[in-house]
Parts: structure tokens; C-alpha cells; sequence
């Protein structure tokens, strides 16, 4: 009886889980396929920039004409002119800032290039290729 009891509540939970979990089968329409195609990575910097500010932008460049050529963009923009205000704007940037952007998804890794940029850039490039190649 005991093991009954522990089967049926086993099966009760498991037939929960999967309706909670159950998601409508989104239909992608040409818009957000074309979106999906766009893969952009941006960086906003000031007129003045150290080492470390060097050092992500190059790396990223770096990174995405080795290994992306024409599937991703990479833009730099400096904040203190116009063009680089406006798009700062656009995308809700107020700092220096490195944005991976496909669509509607935006993902910062500002802190990941500060971080390793200089001190040990093969990681660095490998975080880069772990949030993009899921864009492509």
C-alpha cells in the first residue's frame, strides 16, 4: 500500500511538472528571423581611454573578425560624439559599455572585458564566443 501511495504521488507530481513547464510552440515570423540574423557587438568608450579600455575593444575586434567575419559587426563608438550619442541612446547605454545585440536580445559583458581583457584575454575571448555563438 505504502508503495502505491509513493507511486501515484510520484506520478502526480511528474504530470504537474510537465503542464507547469508546457509552453505554447512559437512561431517565428520573417521579422524576428531577420533580427536573428543580425548579430552586433558594440562598444561605447570616452575620447580619453586606458590600457584596460584598449585592450577590450581590441580584443573583441579581434575576436570577431577571426572567427565571425560577416556573420557579426563590431562598432565602436565614442561617447563624447554625436553618432556615439545617439546610438548610446538607442540602445540605453549611459558608460562605457561592451553589448553583445541580436533582435531584442541585448547581453552586457562589460564586466567580463574589464576583468580579463588584459590579464588573460583567451578567456576573455572564450566568454565573447560563449554568448554569441548562441546568437548565430
Amino acid at each position: 500500500m505504502k508503495s502505491l501511495n509513493i507511486i501515484l504521488s510520484l506520478i502526480f507530481f511528474v504530470g504537474l511538472n510537465i503542464s507547469c513547464n508546457a509552453q505554447p510552440e512559437k512561431k517565428a515570423n520573417n521579422s524576428d528571423l531577420a533580427a536573428a540574423e543580425s548579430v552586433e557587438v558594440f562598444y561605447f568608450h570616452n575620447t580619453r581611454r586606458c590600457v584596460t579600455c584598449q585592450a577590450v575593444e581590441s580584443v573583441s575586434k579581434d575576436l570577431v573578425e577571426e572567427l565571425y567575419l560577416d556573420k557579426v559587426t563590431f562598432l565602436a563608438y565614442n561617447l563624447e560624439e554625436q553618432d556615439g550619442k545617439a546610438k548610446a541612446g538607442e540602445l540605453g547605454v549611459s558608460g562605457q559599455t561592451l553589448l553583445i545585440v541580436s533582435g531584442e536580445t541585448s547581453i552586457n559583458v562589460t564586466n567580463e572585458g574589464f576583468l580579463n581583457a588584459r590579464s588573460n584575454p583567451e578567456k576573455f575571448k572564450q566568454i565573447l564566443k560563449e554568448k554569441i555563438d548562441p546568437l548565430l
